[in-house]
């Protein structure tokens, strides 16, 4: 373990220690307009295979009158290989739930090197730029570490033009006083920018021994983790977008798994509300049933939290509740339109949700801390 490790897992232990109390074990879903958009429906237009098995887990960005909205796909269930495409939808018809299929989809990342070439491209949080869009996702593939070659997921970074086309590939290590650690880190997404220096939400991963599989087997039937295992956790950070380098004295925890969770993470790119102040969403997976529950949070400029929910979204019914990840709403996308705020997720991996509420409600829910 790497004197960086050791840092920031002492900070991750301090957290929950300090951190914890702050939700309730409580779902009130106010958002109460959803549609839901199945693979069967997009149509790809730039490779072989036209529909894809799954798509889900989608970012999404504002463009005029049009949401541009960027899918993971899966074409292969025996690999579970992903990427990510992108396809436009009428902002009034996204509203008002008058669309209409099939929607002219495009692969944008696809694995092309080898730390994303295992697993692929995963669960996009997209940025607007002034000429183009950066995305932050989860690549799964082999990276170097201590001269060996190991398997991670990591957090990508793709800068892209405003036709779509990637102009830069990459992904971020931690920096600290001794070197670099690339760790497992997923669900991140951008806050703001000045230059080359961008403040953001993360989620590095210190599980230690015990991989999330194993103990969704092992905490229900009360066998003691190894005390190396830490449940994973949101944090903040200033970044370098020239080196994609995390600056390590700057990542700190913000919110925890309360005890009736395995984990929690960052859910959505983050929403301007006023000046400094941002709404992001985040995910629990919960103990009893294992499923992805989302609340929201207000976060400054830095990432620093100053209110948070409960859970306000949860899949119900057999369309949200039942796929190859069953009981999961998954980020990706938050939109504010005028008074609404638009929660485009994942639905059990396999389709994409539209759901909606009033931003009015949405602020009654959040708890200021």
């Amino acid at each position: 373990m790497t004197s960086i490790e050791k840092r920031l897992r002492k900070r991750a232990e301090w957290a929950l220690e300090e951190l914890r109390g702050i939700r309730r074990d409580e779902t009130q879903d106010i958002f109460s307009r959803r549609h839901l958009i199945g693979p069967d429906d997009l149509l790809v237009e730039n490779y072989l295979r036209k529909h894809p098995l799954s798509a889900f887990n989608p970012g999404v960005s504002l463009l005029g009158d049009e949401v541009l909205v960027f899918p993971r796909l899966i074409f292969d269930y025996y690999s579970y290989t992903s990427s990510i495409g992108v396809f436009s939808l009428p902002l009034e018809g996204l509203i008002s739930g008058d669309l209409e299929p099939p929607f002219e989809t495009r692969i944008i990342l696809w694995p092309q090197y080898g730390w994303e070439a295992v697993k692929g491209c995963e669960d996009p949080r997209v940025f607007p730029t002034d000429d183009g869009f950066w995305i932050l996702y989860t690549a799964v593939g082999k990276v170097q570490e201590n001269g060996r070659e190991r398997k991670k997921f990591i957090l990508a970074f793709a800068e892209l033009d405003r036709d779509l086309c990637v102009r830069r590939k990459g992904f971020f290590s931690i920096a600290g006083p001794e070197g670099t650690l690339i760790p497992g880190n997923k669900d991140s997404t951008i806050l703001a920018v000045e230059g080359k220096r961008a403040w953001i939400l993360t989620r590095p991963s210190f599980s230690g021994e015990v991989p999330p599989w194993l103990e969704f087997i092992l905490s229900p039937l009360g066998i003691e983790l190894p005390k190396a295992h830490l449940p994973d956790m949101c944090w903040r950070a200033e970044a370098d977008m020239d080196e994609l380098v995390i600056k390590e004295e700057s990542l700190r925890p913000v919110l925890v798994p309360e005890r009736w969770e395995y984990k929690v993470g960052w859910s959505t790119n983050a929403v301007p509300l006023h000046e400094g102040r941002y709404l992001v969403g985040w995910h629990g997976v919960h103990r009893e049933d294992l499923s992805y529950r989302n609340g929201l949070a207000e976060v400054d400029r830095e990432g620093n939290l100053l209110a948070i929910s409960d859970y306000l979204l949860a899949p119900k019914g057999l369309l949200e509740e039942y796929g190859d990840r069953p009981l999961t709403v998954f980020g990706n996308g938050l939109l504010l339109v005028r008074d609404r705020l638009v929660w485009i997720g994942g639905v059990s991996d396999y389709a994409i949700g539209i759901f909606i509420a009033e931003l009015s409600d949405v602020l009654r829910m959040l708890r200021k801390l």
